[in-house]
């Protein structure tokens, strides 16, 4: 069981991650005010000491703490971590993605330096939004000089700041653009916050307070973990994000989730570049090397290294998918220019519709987005993976128009999965170079049985013309509605066909099923008799359906498809076509 401690904006992040998982855990914060909605989790409110803590773990078998307290919460850091090793149990630290220090602020190891510093700088107007816990802390410079601080317009924080024995006209309280506000109807010197990281609105209040021309003072955060005894006896993952913090929960506890995550290439090619860069700037070779993914949060990839190159296995999680196992490698050189090569396995895009031109490399826009922002330097990366070619045959490529090797993707930089987003992914891809190609008629299809009885229809079509969609024809009609693509024929085959006329634009088993009670109301329509009592599967419906009656039910199960279909497609012309198991096809 996980048991995370919130109350922030990491801590609701936390709770959206816990619950793709759909296995219990429990959500703890200080007060009833900082509750959040929990489907499969349960909440614990209370300021807990240790001795508490230990005892709520061992009632609930928590097997892993989730440390998603505010970075100032130092008692809570230190607490937690003599809890996990008192219960033996791992910490996962979700902290919060912070801005390089800006050597234009004044930065302060603690609030005592930073009262030294705001004297030595003769700061007589000071704007606090160091939060109402600190105004005791701060006493000795708010008694010599004038001092406003922002506070939580709540009876708990009025307490506190009156407790402290602070003027209560020098209060003020958060509004919308409270920071903007303040500053000019206060017309302080200077503000005084805490490095509170881009989820606390740090950078928002120094680009106010730089704009209004007045200096800013830097509580550091505290170091984690904090001094405590014997802290290597706990074992501490670290996390920004909530896909490291996902990967951690798999790597810990992998039961949590059902299924678990994976990898991009494009992350994969970004580790191996990264290693290889360390390898030859610093002739170091870490097992681990830090990723920047696209949403700013940094996660820990294994790497290998071969003799001039670095690379890292690409693993797929629970995704399916045929490039799992695979490895991607990187070579850099030094050189005058940033520059990005696709090299053995890598494909080449031969059709427009892609980020980049026919002719280039088939890495995407994004994973060399990543590339260059993990590599600094000014380098020549080559990228390739063996067996690339081989592996590429497998995949959609071919039908894309990429040749002669795998393509460089990733948008996000994690694969959740669900074989649904990768697949619904890459018929986007398939429909972008379909309308790319010019043709007039996208055909969907289910698979390449369907395909081959379809193309005899349409000869004179290109081959990116033809896109599968699985089991996902909702989606695949969105696209194409997307897209504005005008004409679409949809080939479905009657296991399909049944399902999609009871409106299932899912098709998949786990979403769907044979409704042999919906199936006697379409024979009823099509007026024919017809024993439904031993079929097991839609396909038997040829045998057991009168041949004299066949083109009236197969017009009565597309006059339903279409009722489903055409509203997702308003401005498209939609051919439906029904297709037995001998390739005969049927159509109104």
């Amino acid at each position: 069981m996980i048991l995370v401690f919130g109350g922030t904006t990491e801590g609701r992040k936390a709770v959206e991650v816990l619950e793709e998982g759909g296995s219990l855990y429990y959500y703890s914060t200080r007060s009833d005010g900082q509750k959040i909605e929990l489907v499969h989790g349960i909440h614990l409110t209370g300021g807990m000491e240790v001795p508490e803590m230990i005892t709520c773990c061992r009632k609930h078998d928590i097997r892993l703490i989730v440390d998603a307290a505010h970075p100032f919460a130092e008692d809570l850091h230190r607490n937690l971590l003599f809890l996990a090793k008192r219960i033996q149990a791992p910490i996962i630290r979700y902290d919060r993605i912070y801005p390089q220090h800006d050597k234009e602020l004044i930065w302060c190891k603690d609030y005592q330096d930073a009262m030294d510093k705001l004297e030595h700088e003769s700061i007589d107007r000071l704007l606090a939004l160091t939060g109402v816990n600190n105004i005791g802390t701060l006493r000795p410079y708010w008694q010599k000089h004038e001092c406003w601080f922002r506070i939580l317009n709540r009876q708990f924080s009025q307490m506190l700041a009156h407790k402290s024995h602070f003027p209560e006209d020098h209060l003020v309280y958060y509004e919308e653009d409270e920071t903007q506000n303040l500053i000019k109807k206060l017309k302080p010197q200077a503000i005084l916050t805490k490095e509170s990281g881009i989820s606390g609105g740090f950078t928002e209040k120094v680009e106010i307070a730089k704009h209004a021309g007045i200096k800013v003072f830097v509580i550091e955060r505290p170091k984690y973990p904090p001094v405590t005894p014997n802290p290597q006896h706990v074992h501490i993952e670290h996390v920004n994000g909530p896909y490291g913090l996902r990967r951690a929960v798999e790597k810990l506890l992998p039961e949590f989730y059902p299924l678990h995550s994976g990898l991009t290439t494009g992350t994969c090619a970004t580790a191996a570049a990264t290693a290889a860069t360390i390898r030859l700037l610093k002739n170091e070779m870490p097992k681990e090397v830090p990723v920047l993914l696209p949403d700013g949060e940094t996660i820990q990839v294994s790497v290998g290294y071969g003799e001039d190159y670095a690379y890292c296995i690409k693993d797929a999680g629970d995704d399916p998918d045929v490039t799992n196992g695979i490895e991607v490698r990187a070579s850099v050189k030094p050189a005058n220019t940033f520059e990005i090569i696709g090299g053995e396995g890598v494909g080449r895009f031969t059709l427009p519709g892609f980020d980049f031109p026919p002719g280039d490399a088939a890495i995407n826009k994004a994973p060399r987005e990543m590339i260059r922002k993990n590599i600094k330097e000014d380098m020549r990366i080559i990228i390739s993976v063996p067996n690339g070619a081989e592996v590429a045959r497998r995949t959609f490529n071919p039908r894309l128009g990429i040749e002669g090797g795998i393509s460089i993707i990733g948008v996000s930089g994690i694969v959740k999965p669900f074989s649904e987003e990768a697949f619904i992914d890459s018929i986007r891809k398939c429909m972008n170079v379909a309308q790319a190609s010019g043709t007039s008629r996208v055909v969907i299809n289910s698979g390449g049985k369907s395909e081959r009885y379809v193309k005899a229809l349409y000869p004179n079509l290109p081959p990116q013309a033809f896109v599968e969609y699985g089991n996902y024809i909702g989606e695949t009609l969105k696209i194409a509605h997307e897209l504005d693509i005008k004409n679409v024929t949809l080939g479905v085959m009657l296991g399909k066909a049944v399902k999609l006329a009871a409106g299932h634009l899912d098709t998949h088993s786990r979403k769907a099923t044979m409704d042999k009670e919906f199936i006697g109301q379409m024979l009823n329509e099509a007026e024919c008799m017809a024993d439904l009592e031993e079929i097991t599967l839609a396909r038997e419906l040829w045998q057991v359906i009168p041949q004299d009656k066949i083109e009236d039910f197969c017009h009565v199960v597309l006059k339903h498809c279409l009722k489903y279909c055409c509203p997702l497609v308003p401005n498209s012309h939609l051919t439906l076509l029904l297709i037995d198991d001998g390739g005969t096809i049927h159509s109104l």
